[in-house]
């Protein structure tokens, strides 16, 4: 069967909608700039399966759907496969839009479908998540790199109690142990705080001696 698909698509978009007409503009409209629909569905059950299971570049769903909610399945599928969400919907009011923000969704098309909208609004969902994401690692390293410094913090303290070292003595002999076993400091300041039964934290770091 001949592939009428473009080799490198502007996305792969999963498209929930149960409404033909809609859906069919939905599709050509995509495949006039370049996408492909990787799949389709019309339940908001189908929704997280689909975009598990096909991994698209964006999803758009429709608000009004035979089983549900198409705001509380982009919801699900922000939990199960997080990724690109833009809504249809013929309903702008605040509550919907509310509701869509909080429930993860990065743009909206309003029904009936203009074709000069999709792209730019399937491009500022893609990019509006991607700083989703850049967001949350941010956080993430963050949060790891102030649990870092509070453990080695606490493991200049022990050092310092133990053999009457400076502050400036404690890190470097911290410093010099993680240099030395080819370790990051944070996993030297956590197995030392495990020998002396302070850590708090995981388990998994090996006891050692800076002496």
């Amino acid at each position: 069967m001949l592939n009428l698909y473009p080799v490198n698509p502007r996305w792969r978009v999963v498209v929930v909608d149960d409404h033909l007409p809609s859906k069919a503009a939905v599709g050509e409209a995509i495949a006039a700039v370049g996408g492909v629909v990787a799949a389709e569905g019309s339940h908001a059950a189908e929704a997280p399966a689909l975009v598990e299971q096909h991994r698209p570049d964006v999803v758009i769903l429709a608000v009004g759907l035979p089983d549900g909610d198409g705001v509380e399945a982009a919801r699900r599928v922000m939990h199960r496969s997080p990724c690109p969400i833009v809504l249809l919907t013929s309903r702008t009011d605040s509550t919907v839009v509310g509701r869509a923000r909080d429930a993860g969704v990065m743009a909206f098309l309003v029904k009936p479908l203009r074709r000069d909208e999709l792209a730019p609004t399937l491009d500022l969902a893609v990019a509006r998540f991607a700083e989703f994401r850049a967001l949350l690692k941010e956080n993430a390293d963050l949060k790891r790199s102030l649990e870092s410094r509070k453990l080695i913090e606490r493991a200049k303290t022990v050092l310092i109690e133990r053999y009457g070292l400076t502050e400036a003595e404690a890190f470097r002999r911290i410093q010099r142990t993680s240099m030395d076993s080819r370790r990051p400091m944070s996993e030297i300041a956590q197995a030392l705080l495990l020998t002396e039964g302070l850590s708090g934290g995981p388990s998994g770091a090996r006891p050692l001696s800076l002496e």
